[in-house]
Order: structure tokens, then sequence, then C-alpha cells
């Protein structure tokens, strides 16, 4: 689920590495690595970002700033992700010193079932029949309560100022234009996003006043709930409760079925949101966490497992070995991904198993000088004696027929404070792209993703009302030495945690800093079976920036490897990530020169 985009003008600056002596130079980078000692945010646009940099200059810590830049991009960053969606979140409490997960992924309807589907062959993409329950407003309100210090009434004021308007962007209006037919088959999305049948220009002012009614209406649920109780978490909940127990609850669920949707009201009431422990590995001194495996996080951690049996720094960076051994690890570890991975509330995963190095070490056998054009399911289930294997194994596969296009996509959320907490988010859905669809008169756009169920019946991740799809939505957080070093996030769908291993082997093994290594160019795999639209696979296609050497290129292809050569920056993705310097102590942070990801920090 992606969109490539252009870089057009960036201006160059020159950082230093955190691990070289600060006198040593580094090559020169599109944009400088971003230091501060107060905190730094890093989101997907300037206003997201804005949003959070407010928070922490009245006091709050990354978890108020991040929610607050969350809220904010659900109502700026609509291309990619609105306030209907879902976005799974990450956060390392530097005074616990604990790493939990906001799970921030909305179930199925109850009503939902294959059944609905079978005739198409696969789920929608968008539309009515699309959304899974919106989780966004549950999963910042836990968040908020949980390790925040604001109120929903502070943390929402700058999503409430831009949905009363903000100045329309390039960007922005280049999707509005490119998704109108797709978005304006349904009424009120073409009421609420071309209002007088006409898109802003850029500078013009941008409006969704059906939105900011809804924002407002949850503040003045909390507002009151505090008057009443004095009580902070009490008034958050109300406000939460104003969401999903009131009117706006009710007019959601009767657009999603006016529309062939089927949504009740009870799916909403019912439906809380939850802080889970996270997975982990470590990986050459540090610890790498991720959400459990209705997530696809764990693949990260597999494939560095794996990868840690390979001196990687040994082969060089960007060298053909070096890209080689990345690309088979990611297929080893993303073919059990589709494999095991689902909702552990309703599949049984072998995850112990899958996280084991023993396992690891018998995957990286199969790892040879060629490339492999095979789907090569391991059996972690020798490793993981507690869970017993299903009956019948489940074989991945494609499902229905390919969509003409392929759209939708995410957007990300990084924060980190003055004393080392750490916030990172993945929120998504809701998006633009393919058409938003958008609940009556509550301003809210409905997610996107109930296309990421099986419909087969052996799969984990077979739909079956109230489960969480097993999504793509990957935050991050790295520890080195039990202390916070880093949160990552970015969009890109089934290649988020390739995108973060890229970027994350850089600094962790080759010791860049956090901007150089984000602008390094980057490989993706399209061989693993996508999770969007009909779930296809490009067996040993793998997505390479022109900046790779040629002759790297060429070594690659004459072992097997099926490349697709993008531009010097043409991966579509935004890596953001934040974080402590164990050097110095200092903050420091990067973003994307792809996607115009924005960073700010003092």
């Amino acid at each position: 689920m992606r969109r490539h985009v252009t870089i057009c003008a960036l201006l160059a600056g020159v950082t230093l590495t955190a691990q070289a002596p600060p006198s040593v130079l580094r090559r020169d980078t599109m944009r400088p690595e971003i230091l501060g000692t107060r905190g730094i945010v890093a989101a997907g646009r300037h206003y997201s970002v804005s949003a959070g940099v407010r928070m922490m200059q009245q006091g709050g810590n990354a978890i108020d700033a991040g929610v607050a830049t969350v809220f904010a991009a659900a109502v700026c960053e609509i291309s990619h992700f609105g306030f209907g969606g879902e976005a799974p979140t990450m956060i390392y409490d530097a005074k616990t010193r604990e790493v939990i997960v906001i799970n921030g992924q909305g179930p199925a309807p109850k009503r939902a079932a294959p059944d609905l589907f079978m005739a198409e062959g696969k789920i929608p993409s968008n539309g009515p029949l699309g959304a899974t329950i919106p989780a966004v407003m549950d999963a910042m309100a836990l968040a908020l309560e949980t390790k925040g210090t604001m109120r929903l009434e502070q943390v929402m004021q700058p999503a409430i100022e831009l949905a009363d308007g903000f100045p329309m962007y390039a960007f922005l209006r280049e999707v509005l234009i490119t998704e109108r037919a797709a978005t304006e088959q349904y009424a009120w999305s073409a009421k609420t996003y071309y209002p007088n049948g006409r898109i802003p220009e850029v500078g013009e002012m941008f409006r969704q006043p059906n939105l900011a009614r809804t924002l407002r209406a949850i503040v003045t649920a909390e507002k009151a709930a505090f008057a009443r109780s004095k009580n902070r978490v009490t008034a958050i909940r109300a406000g939460r409760n104003a969401f999903y127990k009131g009117t706006i609850a009710r007019r959601i669920a009767e657009a999603n079925r006016a529309a062939g949707g089927v949504f009740t009201y009870e799916d909403l009431a019912a439906f809380r949101g939850a802080i889970e422990k996270p997975t982990t590995a470590s990986f050459h001194g540090y610890d790498v966490y991720k959400a459990a495996p209705w997530n696809q996080g764990p693949v990260l951690l597999q494939t560095l497992n794996i990868l840690e049996g390979v001196d990687l720094r040994a082969l060089g960076d960007n060298s053909a070995e070096y890209l080689h051994q990345v690309h088979e690890a990611i297929k080893l570890a993303y073919a059990d991904r589709n494999a095991y991975y689902g909702d552990p509330a309703f599949a049984s995963v072998p995850i112990a198993g899958l996280l084991s190095k023993p396992y690891a070490a018998e995957r990286r056998k199969l790892i040879g000088p060629r490339a492999s054009l095979e789907q090569r399911v391991g059996d972690p289930f020798k490793f993981d004696p507690q869970v017993k294997p299903p009956s019948r194994r489940y074989v991945p596969h494609a499902q229905g027929g390919k969509a003409p296009s392929a759209p939708g996509d995410t957007t990300c959320v990084d924060v980190v404070d003055k004393d080392g907490n750490l916030f990172s988010s993945t929120p998504s859905s809701g998006w633009l792209l393919g058409g938003a669809f958008i609940a009556g008169d509550t301003g809210v756009p409905l997610s996107n993703r109930m296309q990421i169920f099986d419909l087969d019946p052996a799969s984990p991740n077979l739909l079956v009302g109230g489960k969480r799809p097993r999504t793509t939505l990957t935050p991050t957080i790295v520890l080195k030495d039990g202390k916070p070093f880093l949160a990552m996030s970015t969009p890109g769908g089934d290649s988020q945690d390739q995108q973060i291993l890229n970027v994350l082997l850089r600094i962790l093994v080759f010791g860049k800093d956090i901007q150089e290594a984000i602008e390094d160019p980057r490989i993706n795999s399209l061989h693993p079976f996508s999770s969007f639209d009909n779930h296809e696979s490009e067996p040993g296609v793998l997505e390479i920036e022109s900046r790779v050497p040629q002759p790297v290129r060429d070594a690659l292809a004459a072992r097997g490897h099926r490349l697709k050569v993008l531009g010097p920056y043409g991966m579509s993705t935004g890596v953001v990530a934040v974080g402590v310097n164990p050097r110095t102590g200092t903050l420091r942070g990067g973003a994307d020169v792809r996607r115009e990801r924005y960073i700010f920090g003092w």
C-alpha cells in the first residue's frame, strides 16, 4: 500500500555520527540531524509536529505530545490517515523503565463474516464494508490517561483548530484531485472533502466543520466530567465515551449501515482497547521491542534474529552480499508472518518458537548463494512445545482478483522528551486513497483495515466478527542497556518493518547517525504475500533505489533477484526516528526526505 512521490527541492546539510568522535565529519545529507535537550517531535506534516511541540512547550511529556500529534494528523493528513482509523502505539516510560503497547487496532464488526465476501473472493479496500471499528480515540485516550499528564481539552485543541481550517498544501491537494472520483461516490465524503464542488488552491483555507463539531463534543463531555469529578482520568474516559457510547457512535453506525455496511451501535459501545506487553529480541547488545502477533511487528524481530548470525559489517554496507543476505532473511521472516500471525485472542500463535534464537539459526541455514523464489515457511512448533500445531497448516496464497491500483497508506509519529520517555505510533486508515468513506455528518472517515483479513478457514488471520486483523502498523522502541535509545515508525504497508530494518541496520551495525541512516539507499521486497487487496506475491522482486551502484545491482540480478529500480529517493516510505544519544545523553532525531516527513526539537 504505497504511493510514490517525487522529491523536489531540499536543502543539504552536514551531520555528525553519534558513535564516531565529534571531529569526524560524515557525508552530506539533505537534512541535518535534529539535536536537543527538551524534546523532539517527528511526524508526517509540519501541522502535526507543531501540535506536539505546543504540548511540550506547555509542560507536557512525550506522551502528551504524541497524542496531540496523532489527533492533529487525523485532521491534516487525511490523504493517508483519518480520525476513524487506527493507531497502534508503543511507549517507553523512563520512570518505571517499562515498554507498553497500546493495541490501537479496532476489530471487525460482529456481523462481519467470510460469507459476506465470498462472491468477490476478497474484502474491499474502501467503503462501508472495508472498515474495522474506529480505534484512534480509544488508543489515544488510553495512552493519555495511563502515561500522559494532560487532559483531552489540551491535547485536542490543535486538532480542533486545524479542523476549523488550515492552509491547503500541495501534496494533499494533489491527492484530493486524483482520488476525487473514488471519494465522491459517497455523498457525505463529497460534501466533506469537496464542498461546493471545488478543491481549495494551495494556500487557501481547507475546513472540516463536521469533524470539528465531533472533536468539540468529545472535549465538552470531558470538561463536564472534570467539573464534576476533578479527576483527570475520569474526565478523559468521559470524553472517550462521548465518541463510543453517545450520539456520535449511533450516527457512525447508522451511516455505515445505510451505505451497505454492518456496523452496529453495540460494536462501538462494547469496544475497548487494552495495554499489552510487547514482544522483544536482542540484537548486538540492543533490545528491540514490537507489538504482539496481531501486528506484523514480530517479523522485524525474526529478521534481526536471522541476520544476527551474519557478519554484516564485514560484508560492507550496500554490498551485493549484504543486500542478498538481508533480502533472503526478509523473505524467510515474512513467510512465517503470513503463515502464523493472527489475533492471539482467536489464534494459537507459536510466538516463542518464532522468536527463538535456535529457530533463527535453523532458518539462517536456508540462505544460499542464489535468490530464492519460493515461499519457505518454517516449523516454529518444534521450538515452542506449549503451542499445539493445527490439524491443517495454512499455506498463504492470493485471494480474489487484483484491483487496478493498490491505494492506501499510513503516517507516523515519534516523540522523545527531556526525561527519556519515548512515544512511537503508526496511525493509519480513513485515508483518501481509493476513496474515503465519511460516516455521515460526523465528519469521521472510517477505516480500511478489513482487507487485511484472510477468507481461508485455515488462516490464523481468518475474518471473524470481533477479531483484530493482523495489521501492518508497526511502531518500534529500541533500548540500550535498559535505557531509551530510539523510537521509530514509518508508513509503507507491508514494507514498514523492511524500511525500519534498512535504517536500524545502518545505525546498529554500521554506526551511522540517524539522519544519514534514514537517507541511505534502501531496498524493499515484494516477494511476501501482500496484506492488501488480493494478497498477491511477486516472487523474488526487490525494489531498489538507483543510488545503489550499478555493479551492485548487476551482481544481485546475477544471483536471481528480480530488480525493480526506483528513483534515487523513490522508495514509497517515510521513516522518522527520535531518541537519546547514549554517549552524550542529549536528544536526537531524523526525518525522511521521502514523503516530506517533518521534525522539530530543541
